[in-house]
């Protein structure tokens, strides 16, 4: 007999049900996402909440969770409207084209958000088991507190990033670069770390610490002080000294559960992750089928960061100097002006054969997971940089903003896997007119990357060498695979509230799930 309407909603009732709420960003949703798909594969409810336009953008990813009846829904809550100084219709990051309109404007409308998410998590009886949301999303918090719900925050970042952030406010870095008076290139080391690290003024780790996200930055890290634990997209096998030494500084439990993009585990979910657009592109992957294995390079700044055309044309001239076959991603943005359109047309006719240009979006996962790509010219964005490492691709890194200047240390310096093109200051949102990097650079990367000899094949032995146990993370038996088990298992519980499935607080419930881990 068929299970009726009701013993389902009584049956969903009794899983534990996860609240995760990403930053509206694509690089921050889709890998919330991904933890969203695996929790309710392995059993648990899962209610992920955006906004109406970012929900049409998941509307591929919904169909499939249908299709495959997990408990997993999309809750849309409406985007504030009538936000002075904000252009109405801007619900992402990747919209908004003026970088005055991020703050305050942009991150002043997302707390309004509190309110909708506090009457939905009301509604619902029993109350959902926890609270999962982006760090970046520091309103959260005083919505868990009113409602009992416990709360864990999801940092996006690599953990050797993350520990490098909390190092330097726990131990007074920002004051002592403030105060010194060198120029933006003076080296500091970063305090606390198990590993020498050394950053610059302007490569200093930090999550809104520019001018004007002040107190966004305080609200962030008082979020982050009051939470129950922290998740991150990384695998032990990758960051394990990290992981570890994060958890000491936190004092609360950190779940390492990656890499989250292994959640798309077929072609179907590869080729659609993270589209915006609703339209495939099979064509990508089918010229990549006419190519040598390992022998193209794949290059891709990311959803945010945007080229001026005299940057554009010195990458391009870049790769056509290399010699070697290129997958280049260009936004629509970028080359919406007319000369930029005019010479994208004559770089391709001139590497006909061996050069492809994509307009607007492609397939990453699907890219790099294809036995023709052999290396990635990236922004270092941590997405980016774990789907590379977890399919074995060695990178060029051309970090940009925030996080990207310490994952690549981590990628270059502790991995081994990166060639550096030798940027060392940050650009935000737009390039500037100073041309960091010029085709010279680009060329020479390249080479080195995609060339022969012994180190180019020591990065490429590493790259395959972590792939092999990204993959085996996240099968059961593996680190990842068990940590999510015992998070799951952690809330398996009726209801809200501060406890875990033996009845302590979230952190001793959470405390066995880092034994293999070396202490700090």
């Amino acid at each position: 007999m068929a299970p009726t309407e009701e013993s389902a909603d009584s049956t969903l009732a009794q899983l534990p049900h996860f609240v995760i709420v990403p930053l509206v960003a694509q690089g921050h949703t889709i890998p919330m996402v991904d933890l969203a798909r695996l929790l309710a594969g392995r059993g648990a409810r899962v209610s992920l909440v955006t906004t109406p336009i970012n929900a049409c953008r998941l509307r591929g990813v919904a169909d499939q969770a249908a299709r495959a009846k997990l408990p997993l829904e999309f809750v849309e809550l409406p985007f504030p409207t009538e936000i002075h100084g904000l252009p109405p219709g801007i619900e992402n990051v990747d919209q908004i084209t003026d970088f005055s309109h991020f703050a305050p404007f942009f991150f002043d409308a997302l707390p309004k958000l509190a309110g909708p998410l506090e009457a939905y998590l009301r509604a619902m009886a029993p109350r959902p088991s926890c609270i999962v949301s982006d760090w970046c999303n520091p309103w959260t918090a005083g919505v868990a507190t009113r409602l009992g719900i416990p709360r864990l925050f999801f940092h996006g970042p690599s953990c050797f990033y993350s520990l490098c952030d909390l190092n330097a406010i726990d131990h007074g870095l920002h004051e002592q670069i403030s105060v010194a008076a060198g120029d933006d290139q003076e080296k500091f080391a970063v305090p606390g770390m198990p590993v020498h690290v050394e950053v610059t003024r302007a490569t200093a780790p930090g999550f809104f610490m520019t001018p004007g996200f002040e107190p966004l930055w305080k609200q962030c890290v008082d979020a982050m002080r009051t939470a129950d634990g922290a998740v991150v997209n990384t695998f032990l096998d990758l960051e394990h000294e990290f992981v570890a030494c994060y958890e000491a500084a936190l004092g609360k439990p950190v779940w390492a559960l990656g890499p989250l993009c292994l959640a798309n585990k077929d072609a179907d979910a590869m080729e659609s992750r993270g589209d915006t657009s609703g339209v495939r592109r099979s064509a990508v992957t089918a010229w990549l089928d006419t190519m040598d294995t390992g022998s193209v390079v794949y290059v891709n700044f990311g959803s945010v960061a945007r080229k001026l055309p005299r940057q554009l044309f010195e990458v391009g001239h870049g790769l056509e100097d290399s010699g070697k076959p290129f997958l280049w991603v260009v936004k629509e943005a970028e080359a919406a002006a007319p000369e930029v359109g005019e010479w994208l047309a004559a770089l391709e006719a001139r590497t006909a054969g061996r050069g492809l240009v994509v307009r607007g979006w492609a397939p990453q996962l699907a890219v790099l997971s294809h036995r023709a790509v052999g290396g990635f010219i990236t922004h270092c964005g941590w997405n980016s940089l774990l789907e590379s490492v977890t399919h074995g691709v060695p990178v060029v890194t051309w970090p940009h903003f925030a996080d990207q200047f310490l994952n690549e240390r981590l990628v270059v310096d502790v991995l081994g896997v990166g060639v550096p093109i030798g940027v060392t200051a940050p650009v935000m949102l737009f390039d500037d007119e100073t041309l960091p990097v010029v085709r010279g650079d680009v060329a020479r990367a390249v080479s080195e990357l995609m060339g022969g000899g012994n180190e180019a094949g020591e990065r490429r032995r590493k790259a395959k060498e972590y792939g092999e146990k990204a993959h085996r993370a996240m099968e059961k038996g593996g680190s990842s695979y068990e940590n999510m088990t015992q998070l799951i298992e952690s809330f398996r519980q009726s209801g809200g509230g501060k406890h875990g499935c033996n009845g302590g607080t979230v952190a001793e419930a959470c405390d066995v799930h880092c034994h293999d881990v070396m202490p700090c």
